[in-house]
């Protein structure tokens, strides 16, 4: 498994062949079956949501009372920049805020393109157009759970392509971040990156915006793992190489023990001038967990990687998920559950589909 992903974001791809009325339905039991991560569902109008919130208080054997005391789910509610609200958009926020879930507003504000082309300027409408969403979740309900968004970066100004993981977006993440922190609430940003494959671009630029993240504080690292193409597609490799670079930062953030032990002193002396601490006791004691285990990395050298194939990143990338594919184990969900869970929504698919575009 894959644990530095800590919620689901969704569905990671579009199913373009189930119905769009009711597609929602497959992939909310999807995301609630298949994993036992905390999801996102999508807010695209109230009985989208009303039928998300619906599974997920039958997947965990809630009453709809015991669920608006537990928040079991997130959305993403993003502003259609400049300055305008779509109305599916506000509907999740008024009945996720009623329930108590988790509402995360996020403006899309591209400089240049939906949003003043100077980054101070984008980022006080993002900031405007954040407040708004955020005062309206607490009109509906004070007191509802919500994250700041950012979504700032800029655009390509030869084509009018957005542009991902650039220094303007990671100052705008980390400008972000500081009003965040001033309106005392948790903050929301994102792994991205505009490359059309899982190369060089992808990983520079995906560095670039997870860096920015972790400077300004953010609590929520959205689209964390697999985007690419500027969030058109999502990559298994890329998953797997965005899941190296996670775990990597998340072991440089934490603190260094310093202590009698880990001094080395004693080790220094069993050693001496001109040693090496191979066979040290310390080194025997401690070589199987000291470091970070990474699990993508090659750090053979040249003849024997080349002897092994030549494999490059991308394509030790391609076997660990199909290893990790291969080798998965779905959670064990109660059959009663399962049961209730598809009844209510072959009723709800046949009411939906009668339902006017």
């Amino acid at each position: 498994s894959v644990n530095i992903a800590h919620v689901i974001s969704g569905h990671p791809v579009e199913p373009l062949d189930l119905d769009p009325k009711t597609r929602h339905l497959d992939t909310a039991r999807v995301n609630l079956t298949l994993t036992d991560k905390v999801c996102r569902v999508y807010s695209l109008g109230r009985d989208r949501v009303m039928d998300s919130l619906e599974i997920t208080r039958i997947c965990h054997s809630l009453s709809r009372e015991e669920l608006a005391h537990r928040p079991s789910l997130y959305t993403v509610v993003n502003v259609n920049s400049p300055l305008q609200y779509d109305i599916p958009m506000l509907w999740g926020i008024i009945e996720l805020a009623r329930m108590n879930q988790v509402v995360v507003i996020t403006p899309f504000t591209l400089a240049g393109a939906m949003a003043p082309i100077t980054l101070a300027g984008a980022v006080t409408q993002q900031n405007a157009e954040a407040l708004a969403g955020l005062a309206f979740s607490q009109i509906v309900n004070p007191g509802a759970p919500v994250m700041y968004g950012g979504f700032t970066s800029n655009v390509d100004m030869k084509t009018g392509s957005p542009a991902f993981g650039t220094p303007e977006y990671v100052k705008a993440t980390l400008m972000g971040g500081q009003f965040a922190r001033f309106y005392n609430l948790p903050y929301r940003s994102s792994n991205v990156n505009a490359s059309n494959a899982p190369d060089v671009q992808a990983i520079y630029e995906s560095q670039m915006s997870i860096w920015g993240s972790v400077m300004a504080r953010a609590n929520l690292i959205h689209h964390a793992l697999g985007w690419l193409e500027g969030g058109l597609c999502a990559s298994f490799e890329k998953f797997v190489m965005d899941a190296e670079m996670l775990q990597g930062v998340v072991e440089t953030l934490k603190p260094v023990v310093v202590d009698e032990d880990t001094l080395g002193v004693e080790a220094m002396r069993e050693v001496g001038p001109g040693g090496h601490y191979f066979a040290a006791q310390q080194t025997m004691e401690r070589y199987e967990t000291e470091f970070y285990k990474p699990i993508l990395s090659d750090w053979r050298n040249f003849e024997t990687w080349f002897e092994d194939g030549a494999k490059d990143a991308t394509t030790r990338a391609n076997q660990i998920y199909q290893q990790l594919l291969s080798e998965y184990e779905a959670p064990k969900v109660d059959e009663a559950i399962l049961q209730e869970l598809d009844e209510y929504i072959e009723i709800t698919r046949m009411e939906r589909r009668k339902a006017p575009v």
